[in-house]
């Protein structure tokens, strides 16, 4: 293959593996996040009441209840000592989200992540710039002034701005002026700051994010050694950083991706023509062999301008 040759993003992935593996795990999240939206949406839309709520708080064949955890927080912040099923609903989450990845709720379950998926899609196909980047540490400020603010205020803050409940209550009584916040969402990643909203300012990811920092399921780059510098990995992780210390660390480091950032979305492990990602645990110790040393591109991939 041409060392110059430019190829799109994913390309080669599709060339070597064929389209169903260069896109499985993006089809597989599209799926799940329909999955869970239409489950809320049965009993409103066609009377079917297998789940009764929201993302917030839902009871799930009138015997399983489930809670958003931070909602929970912001309730405990606020002195409002949240009845016992809700209490029991929020335990089941956050267990479930600490063993799986935490920020497995950001890419497979949370309808806003299509929109910022979206506008990241056009904002690289109208070439732009970065834009504004705040630091990274942001969400977690804006985290702790939420439950300040539920603290001070006695309420539950997030929810009143929240744009995963202004999206679903739009969807049951009409959008209004809740498009207005999702909207808002799109048009600050696709003008103010790519991948802005999840990656910087999101209090719900960086709740999650916490929750799953020792979370058992990991990516690993366990054939690192075969990376072609194609930088395809880094053009689609909406957290491109946590790739780094994996992908180029030394023998003796890790492969696994350990950082709480990572969503768990496996786009990295659908691009990659050379499969150097896969899905493990962080128990894995399978011998991963570190990269030589840096080798010119096998071809110049247009998402060279992510990195």
């Amino acid at each position: 293959m041409s060392e110059t040759r430019k190829l799109p993003v994913g390309r080669e992935a599709i060339d070597e593996k064929g389209w169903w593996k260069a896109h499985r795990f993006l089809v597989l999240r599209r799926l799940s996040q329909a999955v869970f939206l239409g489950l809320f949406m049965l009993g409103p839309w066609f009377g079917i009441w297998w789940v009764k709520g929201n993302l917030s708080a839902s009871m799930t064949f009138n015997f399983l209840p489930l809670t958003d955890p931070f909602i929970t927080v912001q309730m405990l912040a606020a002195r409002h000592w949240p009845e016992t099923t809700a209490l029991i609903g929020a335990v089941i989450v956050a267990v479930a989200y600490a063993l799986i990845g935490g920020r497995v709720y950001c890419s497979w379950v949370c309808p806003i992540n299509p929109v910022t998926d979206g506008a990241h899609w056009l904002h690289d196909k109208l070439g732009m710039q970065k834009g504004w980047q705040p630091k990274r540490a942001t969400r977690y400020w804006v985290m702790a002034m939420v439950l300040a603010v539920s603290a001070l205020g006695g309420t539950v803050a997030w929810e009143l701005v929240n744009p995963i409940s202004m999206l679903h209550r739009g969807l049951i009584f009409g959008m209004g002026a809740a498009w207005s916040f999702v909207a808002a969402v799109f048009l600050f990643d696709l003008f103010v700051s790519r991948r802005g909203w999840c990656g910087h300012l999101c209090p719900v990811g960086a709740f999650y994010g916490l929750l799953g920092a020792r979370s058992i399921l990991r990516v690993s780059a366990t054939k690192r050694a075969d990376c072609d510098d194609c930088m395809d990995c880094f053009a689609v992780c909406p957290e491109m950083h946590v790739i780094t210390p994996a992908l180029r660390g030394t023998e003796e480091e890790t492969p696994l991706i350990l950082s709480a950032d990572c969503t768990n979305c496996g786009r990295c492990v659908d691009v990659c023509a050379p499969d150097v990602f896969r899905f493990t645990t962080r128990f894995d110790e399978t011998p991963a062999p570190a990269r030589a040393a840096r080798r010119k591109p096998k071809h110049q991939s247009t998402a060279s301008r992510a990195a």
